[in-house]
C-alpha cells in the first residue's frame, strides 16, 4: 500500500507521496510514471494533475519530485512547491517557516505564512526568467533572444515569447482567453518541432497594468485550473514589453496569484493559497 495526501493549488491538483520519513511508503523509481498514470486517472483513480514525491535532501531542506499526468517527469511546479511547503509544515516534517527546496530547476526558496498553525499561503521565490534559447528551450534558426515567434497551426497563426521558468513556456496574447480552443490548440503548440522538451501554453489576456487573465494547457497534462510558472512566465513577457507593472494579481480558472518582481535581482516572487484535500492509501 501506498499512502497518499491529495492537495491543491488553485484547482492545480497533485497527489503527495511522503518518502522522506515513512518506511510504509515504498514506490520504486520505475514503477512512478506507471503509478502516476493510474492514481491521476480521475475515472479509475483518485485523479490529479500529476504526482508529487517528498524526498531528502543532501543540499536542501527536502527535495521534490514532480511527474505530470502521463508519466513524464517535470522540472518545476508553482502550485505543487506551494502545497509541498504546507505539506511539510502542516505534517510536522519541519517547524521552519523559511525553505529551501531542491528541485530538477535549481533550489527555490518558500515563506509559509501561517495560520491557525497550519500553512494558508505560501511565498516562493522562482528565480529568474530565462531567456536563452538554449535553456528553454528552443530550436529554431536566426532567432534573437525575447523575439516573437510566428507560425501557422491548423490554418490559425499564433505569435508568442518562449520563456522558461525552471520549465519552458510560450506566452500568446489573445483578445479573448475564452473564446480559444485550448484543447485543439494547447496540444498541437506543446509538441511542434521547435520545442525539442515540448512546452507549456500560456493564452493571456491582459486586463491592465496590474491584472492578467490567463489559461494554461500544462505540458504532459492538458489544461489546468492554475500553473505558478505559467503565471511567472506570463508576468515575465508582459513586464518586458512594458504592459505591466511590477507587481500584478494573475487570474486563473483556480483563483488568483499575486506576482511580484524584485527590481534590484530580477528575481520572481509568487504568492497563493495551499489546500489539503484528502489522505488516503492505494495499492
Amino acid at each position: 500500500m501506498v499512502q497518499f495526501t491529495k492537495m491543491h493549488g488553485l484547482g492545480n491538483d497533485y497527489i503527495y507521496i511522503n518518502l522522506y520519513n515513512n518506511p510504509n511508503n515504498i514506490l520504486p523509481k520505475e514503477k512512478v510514471p506507471e503509478f502516476t498514470r493510474y492514481i491521476c486517472n480521475r475515472h479509475f483513480g483518485v485523479g490529479a494533475d500529476g504526482v508529487i514525491l517528498i524526498k531528502s535532501s543532501k543540499i536542501a531542506d527536502f527535495k521534490m519530485e514532480i511527474y505530470n499526468q502521463d508519466g513524464s517527469q517535470a522540472e518545476m511546479c508553482g502550485n505543487g512547491i506551494r502545497c509541498f511547503g504546507k505539506y511539510v509544515y502542516d505534517n510536522n516534517l519541519t517547524n521552519k517557516k523559511f525553505l529551501n527546496i531542491e528541485t530538477l530547476a535549481g533550489i527555490r526558496k518558500l515563506e509559509l505564512h501561517i495560520e491557525n498553525n497550519k500553512v494558508r499561503e505560501v511565498t516562493v521565490n522562482m528565480g529568474k526568467a530565462i531567456w536563452e534559447d538554449e535553456l528553454i528551450p528552443i530550436n529554431l534558426e536566426k532567432h534573437k533572444t525575447k523575439e516573437k515567434i510566428e507560425f501557422e497551426v491548423e490554418n490559425l497563426k499564433f505569435e508568442g515569447i518562449a520563456v522558461s521558468m525552471g520549465n519552458p513556456h510560450f506566452v500568446i496574447e489573445v483578445p479573448n482567453v475564452e473564446k480559444i480552443d485550448i484543447n485543439k490548440y494547447g496540444k498541437l503548440i506543446e509538441n511542434n518541432k521547435i520545442f525539442p522538451n515540448k512546452t507549456n501554453v500560456e493564452f493571456i489576456e491582459i486586463q491592465g497594468n496590474t491584472s492578467i487573465k490567463m489559461r494554461v494547457w500544462e505540458r504532459g497534462t492538458g489544461e489546468t485550473f492554475a500553473c505558478g510558472t505559467g503565471a511567472c512566465a506570463v508576468f515575465a513577457v508582459a513586464y518586458e514589453e512594458n504592459k505591466v507593472k511590477p507587481q500584478v494579481k494573475v487570474q486563473l480558472k483556480g483563483g488568483e496569484l499575486k506576482i511580484k518582481l524584485d527590481e534590484q535581482t530580477n528575481e520572481i516572487y509568487m504568492t497563493g493559497l495551499a489546500t489539503t484535500v484528502c489522505h488516503g492509501d492505494v495499492s
